[in-house]
Formats: C-alpha cells, structure tokens, sequence
C-alpha cells in the first residue's frame, strides 16, 4: 500500500454535489421551524419572548450557512496542515471549561465557555477536529491502520477528548466520540485483530462508567422501568413516549403539540424529535430520518468518489459523526437506550451545534467541489 506521489486531481471547483447541499440546507431551515414550534411557550415563560430560541436559531442558521458556503471554496487538501493544531485546539477548549470564570455550568454539568452572554460547547468543536487530525494522520501513511502501533496516536487522541468530556459530565458525547473513533479506524482498513483489541475493553469500560456515577444507575433503572419512578428519573421519558405515542400515525397538526407546554423538558433541545413525532406522527418523522438518510448515503457517496486517502477519511468522519448523533438522538427520544441528553443534529436548538455541524457539512460539500471522478482504491495502485 503505497502513498500518492502527487495529487490527481484538480483543485478547480465545480457545481459538486447540488442536493447533498439541497438537503442539508432543508434539514437546518426545517430545524428552525420546529424549535419555533417546540419552544415558543417556554420561552414566553422562561424568558417573556415567545421568539426567544428562534432568534437564536435562525442567527445560528445564518452563521451556520455563511460557513457552510465560505468553506466550501477553500480548496479541501490545506485542511491537511490542520489535523494537529486541530486536536491540541479541541483539548484546550475542552480543558478551558473546568477554568474558574470561563467555563459555564447548567443542571449540574460544566459543558460551556462563556465569551460574555455568549456561550460555546468545546465538545462540539472536538468532534471534528478529531476528524480532522485523524483524516491527516492516516492519509499521511495509510499503511498506519494496519499495524496496532500505527493506531495507538488515534486512540490516544480520543481517549483524551472522551476523558475531558466525561469530566464535564457528558457521557452521550463521550459516546459519540468513541464510536467515531471506531469506525474511523474501521473506514481506514483496520484488521478486525486490532478493533477486536479496542472493542473488547470498551464493552467493559461502559458498565464500570455507568457504575462509577449513581445518576447513571438511576437513569439505567429509569430506562428498565420508567414508571417505577414516574415523578423523578423516568419522567422525561415517559413524556417522551406520550408525546410520540399521541402523534400516531400523521400527528396533531404543525405547533399544536401538547408535551411542549412544559410537560417535556428540553423540548426545543435534547427531545425535539418527541414533538416532531407528536406534530407530524409516524410519518413525519420517518419522512424526516429519510432526508437524514439521504445526507448520509450522498455524503458517503462523496467520500468513496475521492481520488485520495485523505478526502475519504475526512468527509467519512464529518458524516459518520452526523450519522452517529443522531441515531443515538432517535433512540434515547424512543426509548431504545437509557436517557441521556444529546441534540439531533441540525435540528435541535443550540447554536455551537448547529454552526459547527453545517460548516463541517460545507466540508464536504467543497471535496465535492474540488474532487475528481477517481474511486477510493486507485491511489494505491
């Protein structure tokens, strides 16, 4: 397996990749809509503005979409130089939370920085700077994944982004990264030895994390049984199965959700898709998961057109990333794993997640711009 002596393709841009954007842009412009609609009585009490969060949503859908359609013109190849300051960058921004003064705690957790009345999720920025050095890393020498030695920078990498972000606490995010971790390790042609060596520990690592902390045992018993504590730990999601349960089939209408007039916490957030479901039905949001599904498939589909190593790896990261969130969302909110907070990506309330998510998908959409019609396995011959 050698390295490309040079570049085959072209950096000269073309019209790429037109409804992988198309798509992306719908889901963001959709996501505005629904936290309007999730939030607009929450924030009338919480704030005295009923457009309190989607004031918000729609300057993080503007910023989002201005660097979504900046960076796609940046040539994707100089993203190369950035993998190392990339992930010494995430762990400063994930460290600078525990600083007295800087970081922001909300409902028991330290997730944010503040910059005045702003605030900022590090966790969001070092998912994609992870990419971003693992992309580099392996494509500098894809011969790396397959010797456990050559693996052991990557691991080390997100071991230390999940450990900082398990210290916030946030142990959906800390799961998020890992199972990046993996699979990009995967994606990169790893033997099934080695993911065997890293997944075997891992499947230990999560009961003795749960154990370590009693509100995970009491989110874990609250996911076994959540009328066993129907007014504390199982509360949220049991609102969560109402709401989806009294949207059926074609739900009760766009806003007309009942679960939104604070009987569901983190409406306009972690839960939205419980709304969704209730307004929409069955649906709704199989119709949504489909647009969900048709991003990922074509941002797959980009990644496996690259002409080099490096452009599969990164866009196969920004997507998988994509793609893990929110599948993990669709099964917290359903009640298929134990509650634990998490936004569905571009479309929950939260303006680092959303700017962050739709630049990372302006990434891809620019390998679609710049890149060649070559496959994947032509640079190693």
């Amino acid at each position: 397996m050698k390295r490309p002596n040079k570049i085959a393709a072209s950096d000269r841009a073309g019209k790429g990749d037109l409804l992988f954007l198309a798509a992306v842009i719908l889901l963001a412009a959709y996501g505005v809509v629904c936290v309007y609609s999730a939030s607009y009585y929450n924030a009338e009490v919480q704030y005295g503005d009923a457009l309190y969060f989607l004031k918000k949503q729609i300057v993080g859908f503007v910023l989002g979409l201005a660097g979504m359609i900046a960076i796609s013109f940046v040539p994707y190849r100089k993203f190369r130089r950035a993998g190392i300051p990339a992930l010494v960058v995430s762990l400063v921004l994930l460290a600078l939370v525990f600083l007295p003064g800087v970081g922001r705690s909300n409902y028991g957790a330290t997730r944010w920085i503040g910059i005045g009345p702003v605030t900022v999720q590090p966790s969001e920025f070092a998912k994609f700077g992870f990419v971003l050095f693992t992309a580099a890393y392996f494509s500098k020498d894809p011969s790396r994944v397959g010797r456990f030695s050559g693996i052991l920078p990557i691991l080390a990498a997100g071991l230390s982004i999940c450990v900082l972000i398990m210290l916030e606490p946030n142990m959906s995010v800390t799961m998020c990264v890992g199972a990046l971790m993996i699979g990009m390790i995967f994606l990169g042609g790893a033997s099934w030895k080695s993911l065997a060596a890293i997944c075997v520990p891992v499947l230990f690592a999560v009961p003795a994390l749960i154990l370590a902390e009693p509100y995970r045992l009491q989110r874990l018993s609250a996911f076994v049984d959540p009328w066993a504590s129907p007014k504390e730990e199982g509360y949220q999601l049991i609102q969560s199965l109402y709401a989806l349960g009294n949207g059926k089939l074609f739900g009760v209408g766009l806003f007309r959700s009942r679960q939104k007039y604070r009987f569901l916490p983190f409406s306009e957030s972690d839960f939205i898709l419980s709304v969704i479901g209730e307004e929409t039905g069955f649906f709704g949001v199989l119709l949504l998961f489909a647009v969900i599904g048709f991003v990922i498939w074509r941002g797959f589909r980009i990644a496996n057109s690259c002409d080099n190593f490096y452009g599969y790896m990164l866009v196969s990261g920004i997507i998988l990333a994509f793609a893990v969130q929110s599948a993990l969302n669709a099964l917290v909110v359903s009640g298929c794993i134990p509650p634990t907070g998490l936004p569905l990506p571009l479309i929950s309330a939260g303006n680092t997640s959303l700017i962050v998510t739709m630049t990372g998908m302006g990434v891809v959409y620019g390998v679609s711009r710049h890149n060649g019609r070559g496959k994947i396995h032509k640079i190693y011959k």
